[in-house]
């Protein structure tokens, strides 16, 4: 198993600069080639292991990026399950800003801004003074206009937003691995609006689970028994069941009938 660190997070900030973004495929594309060459010959008989990726909330925004670079890469993944993931990053922004996420967003905030301050190379001026100035970030949207869309070439917020959210080139049938998309109605972070729209989509490549319970990478419950067509209902009870909902499926397609 590989789990990474994004660039600006984790014990790895030392040794790179930058900070990481919601589609970041110059570090992700790169660090999937190096895990394809590691599964090698390890499988029986010596034939390749399959290579699955697993993100959570902004980390399966990120593979899905991954796994939608252009048409004329090598293959990406073998299947992928995204857990509390945004597919729309401005309605993901706009909930972020509700009454009711004020403190979440704060403590986001805080963190961010100790990551991009601790930044190896540094930090511009203009930089500096949104991050601690008097007038500094108090959004995720600000935050994002003032420095993750500059550092990642956008040219606003907005541009960012519509270029790294992977729901609409989901929706125009971009290719995919077999990917889960597993997410809550009462995930107060991430709008669950547009794992909905893709519920009845005709991607024979694509399976949405949506359940009632489960808020932002929670799912302390157990699963229903009613999973009409390998959709998870209401669920009550005790235990984080979506980590054995994602192996299932990824062992294979009928993991989660």
């Amino acid at each position: 198993m590989l789990r990474l660190n994004l660039r600006g997070a984790g014990a790895g900030r030392p040794l790179a600069r930058g900070s990481y973004a919601a589609q970041c495929n110059r570090d992700v594309l790169p660090l999937i080639r190096a895990a394809r060459r590691l599964c090698g010959n390890l499988g029986p008989l010596g034939q390749p292991l399959p290579l699955f990726g697993v993100g959570l909330s902004l980390g399966g925004t990120i593979l899905l990026n991954a796994c939608l670079e252009p048409e004329g890469m090598e293959p990406s993944l073998d299947r992928l399950a995204c857990v509390s993931s945004p597919l729309d990053l401005s309605a993901s922004s706009r909930q972020f800003e509700r009454n009711r996420n004020a403190f979440y967003q704060s403590h986001l905030l805080r963190g961010l801004c100790r990551q991009l301050l601790a930044d190896p190379a540094g930090v511009t001026d203009r930089e500096r003074q949104a991050l601690t100035g008097p007038t500094r970030v108090r959004t995720i949207r600000a935050f994002d206009a003032a420095i993750t869309a500059p550092r990642w070439g956008f040219d606003s917020a907005a541009h960012y937003y519509a270029a790294a959210s992977p729901l609409r080139r989901i929706r125009h049938g971009d290719p995919l691995p077999p990917t889960l998309l597993l997410q809550s109605r009462d995930d107060p972070w991430v709008p669950s609006a547009a794992a909905e729209s893709l519920m009845q989509s005709p991607r024979s490549d694509l399976t949405v689970v949506l359940t009632d319970q489960g808020g932002h990478n929670g799912f302390h419950a157990r699963e229903s028994d009613d999973r009409a067509n390998g959709r998870v209902a209401d669920s009550i009870g005790i235990g984080c069941w979506s980590d054995r909902l994602v192996a299932r499926w990824l062992a294979g397609p009928a993991g989660i009938r």
